[in-house]
């Protein structure tokens, strides 16, 4: 009698490697790696959730060589050694999966796919239905009628029907597929330049491997002249790829019977390996108190009626603080529309006001003009007591409905960017996992997925009720957990208390009054854009000497390295030449293919993403844009944006400039747009109080020229464009931890020529290398760095045993401080500005914020007062050793003005 519930088996290897490479790196405070045991064990208690076998096994591969070695001593003779912070997770590994209770299975000889394959066979001999969870696509072969492949990375499933849809062939002749083609990371032979179509093709006119071999001499051209030739390979590369199903074991698929768990071993490890999550997760096993059950032990209400409304609107009014949350029909703050709101006082009690419902039978609901009404008192009070997450979004979709929220106390986005921005996504579900050890109904649940998800005004106010109550309950609670944490560092405090949250209603206006710009004029552009991308596409034919698609990076590929035989630079991960930008732009120096493709490429961005693309994200009732800001998004503290993301429209290219013209005043206004002068020198010059840096920057000098005057040891008046040039690159090279290697490439000369360059300026300015070499060593000790107003940026890898990652750290470490406090700077800039806008009750507003500017839209006798107070405030934003200046400049467009 078959088994009702299905026989899992995991392919262990492959997850470990794929999860190594695939997921962030992870390691604890004493720099031990994790990620890959983490994202293992992560797909094991997803199967075991989802499948909730009795019968299991998971399967490492053996140390050691193979039959297959023995066949062929080449084989995997490519793959690089393991990465020693991969070979540290082997061992912890095995470990958990011993203790979770799972029968693992370490076989020598042989693969891991081998004892797989016997496996299945066992298993279908006796009708046990069998998932293999693999990543691996050799194990196509072993689908059956009772063996299905999963691969819990991307959620795909492979039966019968979906091997076919995929490679094109049955299970059964995915060997000889897999002969044909070859395997590269493996070094097998297969066919040379035979790639998965022809293999198909050939197959599927043959049958077989033995029968396009028995009638090679059928295949024409220099592909059947390849084939012939590895007539004689062709058996051994078949046997090399063909999993064995008869590996003697000393079990069968009844031995695998999961065991208990051994809670207390494994809560160690956990601990030990500090996975926070799942430590708490032990330990309320473990505590028969089930105190963690009665912390989120929850009391839900739904509101359809004007007294238990009228009830809570008096808890809402008597309470210090309030959770408030909005469920709307669509994410884009601009389209939502206002479908409920939940409120939580306590921890544990919340309740959902439905408003506008409109399914089918939905019940009864309050006016939601009257709960407003009766809720924006509240809303808009002086005395903070609104607690959010993401409220900036709240604020935007009420803000539709005349209602500006003012009342804010605290955003919980907010306060765990603050406290951790590299910690953690800081979305609500995460949050609640990391600090709660909760895991949140998500909106997939009630709502759907894909093309058939609802908008929340479809869904079922039974569903709907929980599920936005709980948000306003895990909003509360993850306040009354993250503020403390606050509070325990004053720094992180005052710029959360400072910077963060009263930035948010200043970006909230931003996002609302939105920015102006000439469709005419993009469509244009649009046109223009075209036709010069087909000139361009003309002249890479010709250089090419055939026609090809000039977005297809294989093509491409095969075009500059195969045809124009081209240097190859670097390789991809699948070890094709890469066509990659950097790649690109070396090339093009010497080569005139590359530099077409490059300038191709560069204006194809510019046309999808601007000038096709902003026409369309004009909103039909403002006629403006309406970007969204992200405050909890860069490491750093900057700001990013999207939909549309002004942060990257382009600035050194006469076409990327363009653009800025379609960005217009409305009738009787200018813009006006007030630029920092180079800040991130200047914080440099203040943070290293180098002597010269100092000097040239109080002085008014022009930087790049005093830096090559010094470095160069001649007077300033004799510096040449092409010195300045060179001073420009190491002033902001070094910044962004460049080496002597990247200020070769950008200046085009030699590594050692580069070296001396950088050597000669650190012996000019001493004060910037002493500063380098002790943020890097107060980095290592604390394991974090900070800007001048107290924000923190953690680097977890600033003491990894990986010299690469380790690097990068520190690179990491010695910009962060500029780059955040630049960020910090231009916040405390907008928040000054608003402020005195609202002060002097002038009419102009902001309108964008993008790097280190800020864009506002001024009536044309408002333009004296604003330029001044413009620069006041901006100029005032900091106290440095060296002048903050600021550059203003107005007209019609955003060009004229930046």
């Amino acid at each position: 009698m078959a088994n009702k519930k299905p026989l899992i088996l995991v392919d262990g290897s492959s997850y470990l490697y794929r999860a190594f490479y695939a997921l962030p790196p992870l390691q604890t405070s004493s720099g031990q790696p994790t990620g890959a045991v983490r994202g293992v064990i992560s797909m094991l208690k997803s199967l075991l959730k989802e499948y909730q076998p009795e019968q299991m096994a998971v399967v490492f591969d053996a140390k050691g060589k193979t039959f297959r070695d023995e066949l062929y001593s080449d084989y995997k003779a490519n793959r690089p050694p393991m990465p020693d912070d991969l070979r540290e997770q082997i061992e912890p590994l095995h470990k958990a999966v011993e203790l979770m209770g799972l029968p693992m299975l370490i076989i020598d000889g042989v693969e891991a796919d081998d004892v797989i394959g016997t496996l299945c066979t066992e298993a279908t001999e006796k009708g046990v239905e069998t998932i293999v969870s693999t990543g691996d696509k050799d194990m196509a072969q072993l689908v059956s009628e009772h063996v299905t492949l999963i691969n819990t990375m991307n959620n795909t499933r492979l039966d019968r029907d979906a091997v076919v849809e995929k490679f094109g062939v049955p299970p059964e002749s995915i060997v000889d597929y897999l002969a044909l083609i070859g395997d590269t990371a493996d070094n097998v032979p297969g066919v040379p330049k035979c790639g998965p179509k022809t293999a198909v093709k050939w197959l599927n006119n043959y049958g077989s491997l033995d029968a396009l071999m028995e009638n090679a001499d059928e295949i024409k051209g220099k592909i059947g002249e390849n084939l012939r030739n590895s007539l004689e390979a062709l058996p051994l590369s078949r046997e090399l790829v063909t999993i064995k199903t008869d590996v003697d074991l000393d079990l069968g698929i009844d031995d695998l019977q999961l065991r208990e768990p051994d809670t207390e071993e494994l809560l160690a490890l956990f601990r030990e390996l500090e996975f926070k999550s799942w430590v708490a997760e032990l330990e309320t096993v473990e505590d028969e108190s089930g105190t963690l059950a009665e912390k989120l032990e929850a009391r839900y209400e739904t509101i359809f009626e004007q007294d238990r409304f009228d009830a809570w609107l008096k808890k809402l009014k008597a309470a210090e603080l309030f959770a408030f949350d909005t469920e709307t029909t669509s994410l884009n703050y601009m389209e939502a529309e206002l479908v409920g709101v939940s409120f939580a006082v306590e921890a544990g009690e919340a309740a959902y006001v439905p408003l506008a419902h409109c399914y089918p039978g939905a019940p009864d609901q309050l006016d939601r003009d009257r709960v407003l009404a009766a809720l924006k008192p509240l809303l808009e009070s002086d005395t903070p007591k609104v607690i959010g997450q993401n409220l900036k979004y709240d604020n935007n979709v009420l803000h539709h409905y005349g209602i500006q929220i003012k009342a804010i106390a605290a955003d919980t986005m907010l306060e765990s960017y603050v406290l951790d921005s590299v910690g953690s996504r800081h979305d609500m579900d995460t949050l609640a996992e990391k600090y709660l050890d909760h895991e949140t109904i998500h909106f997939e649940d009630i709502a759907g997925k894909g093309a058939k998800q609802l908008t929340f005004d479809q869904i079922d106010i039974e569903q709907a009720g929980p599920y936005a109550a709980e948000d306003a309950d895990i909003t509360l609670r993850l306040h009354q957990t993250l503020e403390p944490k606050l509070k325990e560092t004053e720094s992180l405090n005052r710029v959360f208390r400072d910077i963060e949250l009263p930035l948010l209603p200043v970006l909230s206006k931003i996002e609302c009054t939105g920015a102006l710009v000439d469709a005419d004029n993009l469509r244009r552009q649009s046109q223009e854009l075209a036709e010069r991308m087909q000139t361009l596409q003309a002249q890479a034919f010709e250089e090419a000497g055939q026609e090809f698609n000039l977005g297809s990076p294989k093509q491409l590929g095969e075009i500059l390295f195969e045809k124009l035989q081209l240097p190859v630079i670097k390789r991809t991960a699948k070890k094709a030449p890469s066509t990659a930008e950097d790649v690109l732009q070396e090339l093009a120096l010497d080569y005139p293919l590359p530099k077409v493709i490059l300038d191709y490429r560069s204006l194809s961005k510019l046309k999808s993403t601007y000038t096709d693309k902003l026409p369309l994200l004009i909103n039909s009732k403002t006629g403006r844009i309406h970007t969204s800001y992200h405050q909890a998004v860069t490491a750093t503290g900057r700001l990013s944006s999207s939909d549309p993301n002004l942060q990257n429209i382009p600035v050194r290219t006469e076409a990327g400039r363009r653009i800025r013209q379609a960005f217009i005043a409305k009738p009787g206004c200018k813009l006006v747009a007030a630029d920092y002068s180079q800040i991130e020198l200047r914080i440099m010059a203040h943070l290293s109080e180098d002597k010269g840096l100092l000097h040239a920057f109080n002085e008014g000098l022009d930087i790049h020229k005093a830096t090559a005057a010094e470095v160069e040891g001649i007077s300033i008046d004799d510096v040449t464009d092409e010195q300045r040039r060179s001073a420009k690159a190491v002033n902001f090279g070094l910044i962004y931890g460049m080496s002597a290697f990247g200020l070769a490439r950008q200046l085009g000369i030699g590594r050692k020529e580069a070296q001396a360059y950088i050597d000669a300026y650190f012996e000019k300015y001493p004060g910037v290398l002493r500063y380098m070499e002790s943020t890097r060593e107060l980095a290592g000790q604390q394991g974090y760095v900070e800007t001048l107003f107290g924000r923190r940026l953690y680097l977890p890898e600033i003491n990894a045993r990986n010299p690469m990652r380790r690097q990068a750290a520190e690179r990491t470490a010695i910009n962060a401080p500029m780059q955040g406090s630049a960020a910090d700077i231009i916040k405390r800039a907008m928040i000054a500005v608003d402020q005195w806008l609202t002060r002097k009750k002038l009419r102009a507003a902001m309108i964008m914020q993008v790097h280190d500017e800020l864009v506002l839209e001024v009536p044309e006798e408002e333009l004296d007062d604003i330029k001044q107070g413009l620069s006041d405030n901006m100029s005032q934003a900091a106290e440095l050793k060296v002048p903050l200046l600021v550059d203003v400049g107005t007209g019609d467009t955003w060009e004229q003005a930046h």
